[in-house]
């Protein structure tokens, strides 16, 4: 893996920079061979004595992405790769069922680590809804969605006639996702 760390508001040190690449190279040992994936990290000193880390990798199939404020770097730095970690495992046990369903899987993950089980039942469906989709604009769809208490809302767009959805940032602003 190939890393890219960038530090905002604070020098990345070669220390910092060795403990951001053995602590993020333990993610390998889930791989049947290490990825060729560019990983980016983001290293960022708020006024308020706090760091953010933000890590991105994008594989083939799947783009692992974390981010963890805290106190101490460091801290940070092992939080975001448990976060990572767990990532990995939930879909590498997505991967593992698809295999076993359907036989002839695209396999990147290692099976060799049979002691990593990751509960199921985590990625059960325990409820399903149903409603039609009101034509509105996304202002309307933010109001409806803070009517409604949720953190996210589902609409069709009534200038291109396609599904979106608005959804509450941690910022406290908002986002609209555009499907194709």
């Amino acid at each position: 893996m190939n890393y890219h760390v960038r530090g905002e508001n604070i020098e990345v040190t070669p220390a910092i920079r060795e403990y951001v690449e053995k602590k993020i190279s333990k993610l390998e040992r889930y791989f049947n061979e290490a990825p060729d994936a560019k990983v980016n990290v983001n290293l960022r000193f708020n006024p308020d004595k706090s760091s953010k880390v933000e890590v991105t990798i994008p594989l083939p199939h799947l783009v692992l992405r974390a981010e963890e404020t805290n106190s101490d770097m460091y801290a940070a730095i092992d939080l975001i790769t448990d976060k990572l970690e767990r990532q990995i495992r939930k879909h590498k046990t997505k991967v593992n069922r698809k295999f076993r369903e359907k036989g002839n899987v695209d396999f990147q993950f290692s099976v060799t680590n049979t002691n990593d089980t990751y509960d199921e039942e985590e990625l059960e469906v325990v409820r399903t809804k149903r409603f039609d989709l009101k034509p509105m604009d996304s202002e309307e769809a933010i109001l409806q969605m803070n009517l409604l208490g949720h953190n996210f809302y589902v609409f069709t767009n009534a200038v291109t006639n396609r599904t979106n959805v608005v959804y509450k940032r941690k910022d406290g602003r908002y986002g609209l996702i555009e499907a194709h």
